[in-house]
């Protein structure tokens, strides 16, 4: 699938963005399975950016509208990466097909107290309802069946938004128990810290020379959050400051994880943190 234009941005800062959403795809599901969330492009008579469902499940119109969104790209994606970040759905950005992006009416309600109304604007006002229509309700003729088909895939983004809500309010799992080894992990960094090694610094001469370690918090697709101490090789002539010859970790960065190990686990607050040594990333020199 191809990577639409965005108006109003530089083609560098286009692959930039771009870049950042295939990190943030990276381990979803196919959306030729799982379906997909889509970030639609604005149009001169809609200037904001819109967020739609795509399923593989319905016979025919299978992309359904959510909620607008933001007239900036960049507040546009984070608004969707958060709202979305606990699903199995890769996010996509896509042109305007005024073809498949148009209510045929069966996704209006004909029952009940909400009837008229769309089913999106139940997703937002009355979920319980939604979930009554999707696993309750009994169809009498097709046309009812397509409208029940359509109310359960609204019902899953409304648990792809509650996974979201429960992830945040536990603070996510423990990867395992400590001493366990664990593979092939895509984490997001969080947060950089760093400092020096007290155990390594050293002077020469009149000259001191620091080791650098960077402590990285990060989260997986699914909540989790991980903690990592990465030691500079090489040393520094200031505190806290690495060498120009190691990477520096960035907030938002995506690290993959070929292997590791658990070395502890722990509590801040109610957030659960697994602590990671011995981490060898993908793609790496053996």
């Amino acid at each position: 699938m191809a990577n639409p234009i965005i108006p109003g941005i530089p083609q560098t800062e286009q692959d930039l963005l771009y870049s950042k959403l295939n990190a943030y795809n990276q381990g979803r599901a196919p959306y030729k399975e799982a379906g997909a969330y889509l970030v639609v492009l604005p149009r001169p008579e809609h200037p904001q950016y819109t967020l739609w469902v795509y399923s593989p499940l319905p016979e025919r119109q299978s992309i359904f509208y959510i909620c607008d969104l933001s007239t900036d790209i960049h507040e546009t994606l984070r608004m969707a990466s958060t709202l979305c970040f606990y699903s199995p759905r890769s996010l996509l950005l896509v042109e305007h097909n005024a073809k498949r992006m148009q209510s045929k009416g069966d996704d209006i309600i004909p029952i009940g107290k909400y009837r008229g109304h769309f089913l999106h604007e139940i997703l937002r006002i009355d979920p319980a309802y939604l979930a009554w229509i999707a696993f309750k309700f009994q169809p009498r003729i097709p046309k009812q069946e397509r409208f029940v088909q359509i109310a359960k895939i609204y019902h899953s983004v409304y648990l792809d938004i509650q996974r979201r809500k429960t992830y945040q309010t536990t603070g996510g799992h423990f990867l395992g128990k400590e001493g366990e080894k664990v593979k092939n992990l895509t984490l997001t960094v969080l947060s950089v810290r760093l400092e020096d090694n007290p155990y390594k610094t050293q002077l020469k001469g009149t000259t001191p020379y620091f080791y650098v370690c960077q402590v990285l918090k990060l989260r997986d697709s699914v909540g989790n959050f991980v903690s990592i101490r990465i030691n500079a090789r090489t040393a520094s002539r200031k505190s806290c400051r690495l060498p120009a010859v190691e990477h520096a970790y960035q907030t938002g960065e995506i690290m993959a994880i070929a292997s590791a190990r658990i070395a502890r686990t722990y509590l801040i607050g109610s957030t659960k943190y697994t602590r990671l040594t011995h981490v060898k990333l993908q793609g790496a020199a053996k």
